[in-house]
């Protein structure tokens, strides 16, 4: 059973950015999809971006939110064991606790940006944007 530790949030001003990363143990990440997602006070856990389990030729399958697309990259490290969730353009609006998730499998039968597909989840890191 794979262990997520979530770590590089903070409080930066619209337009910084910041690198999240997730760190696992337990497991090695290679037998699994992964996936970041946020969720703001009194709102939903909404998926902002997920990652394929294998690269291939064509490299990694990745899903973002549309609220995302162009400012966030969702990448993966497996000899480090390690996901991470780069975001550049921040505003006030992606203020919220970021979290990982991971399950077994390929991903690319699941929608991975969807909480009911992930088995495995962090605890969280908290990203601040303030105007």
């Amino acid at each position: 059973q794979v262990q997520l530790v979530e770590s590089g949030g903070g409080s930066v001003q619209s337009g910084g950015s910041l690198r999240l990363s997730c760190a696992a143990s337990g497991d090695t990440i290679r037998r699994y999809f992964m996936g970041w997602f946020r969720q703001a006070p009194g709102k939903e856990r909404e998926g902002v971006a997920g990652i394929s389990r294998d690269g291939g030729s064509t490299g990694y399958a990745t899903s973002y939110a549309d609220s995302v697309k162009g400012r966030f990259t969702i990448s993966r490290d497996n000899a480090k064991n390690t996901l991470y969730l780069q975001m550049n353009s921040l505003r006030p609006e992606d203020t919220a606790m970021y979290y990982c998730a991971a399950r077994v499998g390929s991903g690319y039968y699941h929608n991975r940006l969807w909480v009911s597909s992930y088995d495995y989840w962090g605890q969280g890191t908290q990203v601040t944007v303030s105007s």
